[in-house]
Parts: structure tokens; C-alpha cells; sequence
């Protein structure tokens, strides 16, 4: 039990999942794509989630080093998202995972029974 435990915590799947694991880190990134956007403007384009939740969210991935934060000191305080490497290099695959879902359109599949 020990070494399964120990292989599922070196699994390259469970750290990305640990990375991008809510439902909420994809569309985040999916929403700032290639763009820089103020925190209002992230909000609008995902607009279902609380601000509560996506300001933790954008915390935890600039911590992952997936979303760079820019502050600026100004009155009122302007605050900017973008794209680390990192992000634009996962954006690509969010990407193909989107291609994946039109090819089989995943909203009219129904699973035979």
C-alpha cells in the first residue's frame, strides 16, 4: 500500500492535476489566453465563478507559476493577468482539448445504455 501511495505522489498525471485539478484553473487559463487582462475584465470572461473563488484561483496559479500578477501603484490600484511560458505552453494544450470536444461534440453525446 506504501509504494502505491509513493508512485501516485511521483505520478507526472497527479501533479498536473494537483496544478490544474479545479474545475475552475482550465477555464481561467482559457479565459486570459495570449492576452494581459485586469482582474474585472477576467472576471467578466468567466462569468459564473465568485470573485472570492477566482481571486484564489489566480493566487494559486501565479504561486504554480502558470499566471504572472502585475500590480501597479496607482490610485486605485490596477492589477494585470498574463501568461507566464509556462501558461501559454498549457493554453496549447487546453486548446487541443477544446479541438478534441468540437470534433466529438461532447454536449450531444449521449453514452449508449
Amino acid at each position: 500500500m506504501k509504494n502505491d501511495i509513493f508512485i501516485c505522489h511521483n505520478c507526472p498525471m497527479t501533479r498536473t492535476m494537483a496544478t490544474i485539478g479545479t474545475k475552475w484553473k482550465p477555464i481561467i487559463i482559457y479565459a486570459i489566453g495570449i492576452k494581459t487582462l485586469r482582474f474585472g475584465e477576467v472576471f467578466a470572461r468567466v462569468e459564473i465563478i465568485s470573485k472570492k473563488v477566482l481571486t484564489q484561483q489566480l493566487k494559486e496559479l501565479v504561486e504554480d507559476e502558470i499566471v504572472i500578477r502585475t500590480a501597479y501603484q496607482e490610485v486605485p490600484l490596477r492589477v494585470e493577468y498574463q501568461l507566464t511560458e509556462k501558461g501559454i505552453e498549457l493554453l496549447k494544450i487546453l486548446n487541443q482539448l477544446t479541438l478534441w470536444n468540437q470534433k466529438y461534440n461532447m454536449e450531444g453525446y449521449k453514452q449508449e445504455e
